[in-house]
């Protein structure tokens, strides 16, 4: 972060400040990582109130704090506001306008965190590029990534996430799109928003903080995002279904290997491409970033070369040998949509052995929780899948949907370390383990069970 005066930041606050001036180059929520001249900001949760450590930061380095209640000692480093949750957000809003850099804002159901990496792969050919780590997508984490532009950075990629309608609204103001993209409109967030139309409103939130003429890219493949239509803005569709698409794909095949090859075409050419990973949901997220490419200067060459470099990113995918034995590490999110996605391409990739899905509960789903999870579990066996290992309250109802539509194995499991020693006890050489389910479940201790006993 480049240096700000901390009178500069009490403005755009508007907090209560009459201490000394200083300049501010880093800016935390946690008062275990204070770095140089640090704003330490005390978030107040349901757990722990970061204004307990306001006297402890202020001994041990950070320059000043923010509270919305008194500090006791001396505070004469203190900004006081009536809140300090939106803090975060005010102050990036600030820090962004410093910088005259290109934004790609991505947001979606499904695969924003993929898409985003590949956008980045793909604008790294012409600029200096920063993107979202992780999926550092709402209004502490995008904000974070705000305050890591400085003068040398070109282009951002910047995720976009969301549980209730207004949330892109407030990040998409502080992001400014040169370049927006919409992945996909499923099911996630269903609890709160009570429909997918619902769904697409918060996500077209983007479009808010756009200018007229700029580029949106849209996956044409969506019932709904198909139906888009924002004149003021130059909508683009990716696809491999729909022969409106301006970006499409053709010839999709996956290889032994863990790579996808398919034929792109765009404006009359064809490109061949080769992605470092599985899916034809990889597949859009790869089109979605050539077209944010074509958008943004980069040539159809540049951009396929950059696909193929792709590296898949935490546990998304990550393709794993292990003991003769195919671990596809998916343990970073699940939702109808992606469990779907994974089971079409476990139904089709290459294997000399079993093929066998590890799922873990898919949350935020609220009332269609109980019939999504009985779904994923009829679709395993429709695809015929060598056998289902499940783990979790929810994930009861897989093993009813796919014992009911015909799949012989299926079991579920109460813990973690039960299920780990029923996949090591079936498990053989050959075989492909694919391993699925909401972040909070926490199924890579699963893998890790497996890895040391494997």
């Amino acid at each position: 972060m480049e240096k700000i005066s901390i009178y500069e930041i009490a403005k755009a606050i508007g907090a209560q400040y009459h201490g000394p001036d200083g300049m501010v180059d880093h800016i935390s929520t946690d008062s275990r990582q204070l770095e140089g001249s640090c704003l330490f900001v005390a978030l107040e949760g349901e757990r722990v109130d970061g204004h307990c450590f306001i006297p402890q930061a202020l001994r041990e380095g950070a320059a000043f704090a923010v509270a919305h209640h008194k500090v006791e000692g001396d505070d004469s480093r203190v900004l006081y506001v009536p809140d300090t949750f939106p803090v975060l957000m005010e102050i990036a809003y600030l820090y962004r306008r410093r910088f005259s850099v290109k934004t790609v804002g991505v947001t979606g159901s499904v695969g924003k965190t993929t898409t985003k990496e590949f956008i980045a792969a793909v604008l790294q050919r012409k600029y200096r590029t920063l993107k979202s780590q992780g999926n550092q997508n709402n209004e502490i984490g995008l904000p974070n990534t705000i305050f890591r532009l400085d003068s040398s950075v070109q282009a951002a990629v910047l995720e976009m996430g969301m549980s209730a309608l207004g949330d892109i609204s407030k990040l998409t103001r502080i992001v400014e799109p040169d370049v927006g993209v919409i992945t996909n409109i499923g099911v996630s967030h269903m609890e709160r928003l009570g429909s997918r139309e619902n769904i697409l409103k918060a996500k077209l939130e983007i479009t808010e903080g756009m200018v007229d003429g700029a580029p949106l890219l849209l996956c044409g493949d969506n019932d709904l995002l198909s139906q888009v239509k924002i004149p003021r803005l130059r909508v683009l569709f990716y696809g491999i279904d729909n022969p409106m698409c301006q970006i499409t794909a053709s010839h999709i095949a996956e290889r032994e290997d863990g790579t996808t090859c398919f034929d792109l075409i765009y404006e009359g050419n064809t490109y061949p491409v080769t992605i470092p990973t599985l899916g034809r949901h990889n597949v859009y997220n790869a089109l979605a970033a050539f077209g944010v490419g074509a958008c943004m200067g980069i040539s159809p060459q540049q951009a396929v070369e950059a696909l193929g470099d792709y590296e898949p990113s935490g546990m998304r995918q990550k393709i794993v040998q292990h003991g003769g034995i195919t671990f596809v590490e998916d343990c970073y999110n699940a939702s109808p949509d992606s469990m779907a996605a994974a089971l079409e391409t476990l139904a089709h990739y290459p294997v000399s052995g079993k093929r066998y899905a590890v799922f873990a509960d898919m949350l935020e789903l609220g009332e269609i929780s109980v019939q999504s999870h009985y779904d994923v579990g009829a679709l395993a066996a429709r695809k015929k899948i060598d056998g289902l290992f499940a783990f979790g309250q929810q994930a009861v109802y897989y093993c009813k949907g796919a014992a009911e539509s015909g799949l012989p194995y299926c079991r579920h499991f109460p813990t973690r370390e039960e299920m780990a020693q029923a996949i090591l006890e079936t498990i053989q050489p050959g075989d492909l383990v694919w391993v699925k389910g909401s972040r909070g479940m926490e199924l890579e201790q699963v893998l890790g069970i497996i890895y040391k006993e494997c």
